[in-house]
Parts: C-alpha cells; structure tokens; sequence
C-alpha cells in the first residue's frame, strides 16, 4: 500500500541531497524565529508524500542544516495537509475536510513553537544550536540570484545528467539504509494488529463499540492510532469508516493525527537521527492537543 509513498520520500530525498545546497534550508529552517516554523508548514503542505514517505525528507533537511523544531513541525504537517492528503479527506468528508486539514496546520505549528521554547532552554537536541541560540547564518544569501547562476552554469550534457541520475541515487540509497528498518518494524506491528481482526480476535463489533463519541471512545482510538497507522492514505477510508458506523467526527480526526504523533517509525527515526529527547517530546505535546481538538469537535459535530 505505501511502496510508492515510500519510493517517492527516498527520491525526493535524493533530490535534496544532490541539488539542494546547505544555505538554502540554514536559510529557511534553521533559525529560531516564529516564522521558520510557518515556512516549515509551508513546505509540509506542498510535500505529496504521506507519513512514512515524508520521514527521509524530513531526516534529509535536518542532515542538510534545519533545526530539530522546524524538521517537527514539517513531519506533523505534511502527512494531513498536503495537497493530495486534502483532496482525498474531501471526497470521504465532505465540507468538514476542512477542519481536519487545518487543525492539522495549527497543532503543527503550536508543536513547532513549543519545540523552539524547549531549543532555546537546551531540553531537546538542537544542531543547530549553540547553547540556546541560532548559528551564524546567511543572512546576505540570495537563494534566488544562486538559483540564476547555477542555472546558467549548468550545461545539459549526457555526462551532467548521468551525474546528476547518479548523485540522486547515491543519496536515496543512503537515506534508504538509514530508514528502511524503521519502516519494517512500523509495517510489522501494523500486520500483527490485522491478522488479529481477520482471524476473528478482535471483532469488527468490538472494534467500533468502543470508538463511540466519548472519552473513553477517544482513548481506545488514541490506543488503535498508535499501532495500526500504516500511512495517511491508508488510513483515510479507516478513519471515515469509524465515522461512518459512530457517527464520531473527533474520533476520526483523531486517529487520522494521533496515528502520526505516536507512529513508532517517527519517534524511532527521531530518537536515531536527532536525539531521544526530541523523540521523548513529540507525543507529549502533541496528544494532549490531539485529544482537545477530537473532543471539542465531538461537542460540535454531534
């Protein structure tokens, strides 16, 4: 279900690898300031990669020079506001497509904020920091004026396509070594968790008797979010099902967020690649705020 998701992060991540220059992410995401974390939401959004797709990408900006909260803040955005995610949330919801994408925006951004609050005090791993504050960065930089001159430069040869192919590769394949186990292990505990509903274990009953519009239905779903998200595309026509049978919009959003605030993968490549705090952090603070939003919009939509 997610090969091509996945296929896509590794070749997008190669891409940055090769063609993207350091300055350009210091430039953009490296800086502690409250717009780093929009331009990291930004990014997110316009990124057509799912959850699990997403991670290279995310891991290659922080290699390539971004801090630890704007890296958060892109990886909360990307899975549930992007373009294609959105579309696909509005043919299953509807009209209220919209406060999932936008909830999605806002809860990754406060996420990003506090990220920076906790940079700043040094209690998350921070490269690009140096005890709390921001490295020298370029700030007299011209990405544009940079992008005109390698333009120019740049002569359209068998040789210079061959090296390009092949520099894009060397950094996919990289990155693919880097990732891949974390893949398994999330892909893994997602099969177990359906072989036990389709050897009958766990009933299709069961499964929604307890996902009902309540507190106690919010956390069984934050419980099955945590092992069963695979991908956001995967997970759409679940969450809309859980919908469609509870009648349950808040557990739906839910489990649509609360899948990427606890997915194993994430946490596991953000305690190897960046530091075990960070990792620590994320589900702190974004499931309570995951739990607010789904619990208000079960007040609202009921």
């Amino acid at each position: 279900m997610i090969w091509w998701a996945v296929l896509l992060g590794f070749l997008i991540g190669g891409i940055i690898e090769y063609f993207i220059p350091r300055e350009y992410i210091e430039k953009y995401l490296s800086r502690h300031r409250k717009r780093t974390i929009i331009y990291a939401v930004i990014f997110g959004f316009f990124m057509s990669a799912c959850s699990h797709g997403i991670l290279a990408i995310a891991i290659e900006l922080y290699r390539k020079g971004a801090s630890t909260s704007s890296v958060v803040a892109f990886l909360l955005a990307s899975p549930w506001a992007n373009l294609p995610i959105t579309v696909l949330l509005f043919g299953f919801f509807g009209w209220k497509a919209v406060f999932i994408v936008v909830s999605a925006l806002v809860i990754a951004i406060i996420t990003g904020l506090i990220y920076q609050a906790l940079e700043r005090k040094g209690m998350v791993e921070c490269r690009q920091c140096i005890k709390g504050e921001d490295r020298p960065v370029l700030t007299d930089f011209s990405i544009i004026q940079d992008i005109r001159k390698r333009w120019d430069e740049f002569k359209f040869t068998r040789h210079t396509m061959w090296e390009a192919t092949k520099g894009t590769l060397k950094g996919s394949w990289s990155l693919t070594k880097m990732v891949m186990w974390w893949l398994i292990i999330g892909m893994l505990m997602a099969a177990f968790v359906r072989a036990l509903v389709d050897t009958g274990i766990i009933t299709h009953d069961m499964f929604m008797m307890y996902m009902g519009p309540s507190v106690l239905g919010l956390l069984v779903t934050l419980v099955f979010a945590t092992v069963i998200e695979v991908c956001s595309e995967g997970s759409s026509p679940l969450a809309f099902e859980i919908y469609n049978q509870t009648h349950a919009f808040g557990n739906s959003v839910t489990f649509l967020m609360a899948g990427v605030a606890t997915d194993v993968t994430e946490i596991g490549l953000i305690w190897n690649n960046i530091g075990r705090r960070a990792a620590i952090w994320l589900p702190i603070i974004t499931v309570p705020q995951v739990l607010l939003v789904g619990y208000l919009f079960n007040i609202f939509f009921k």
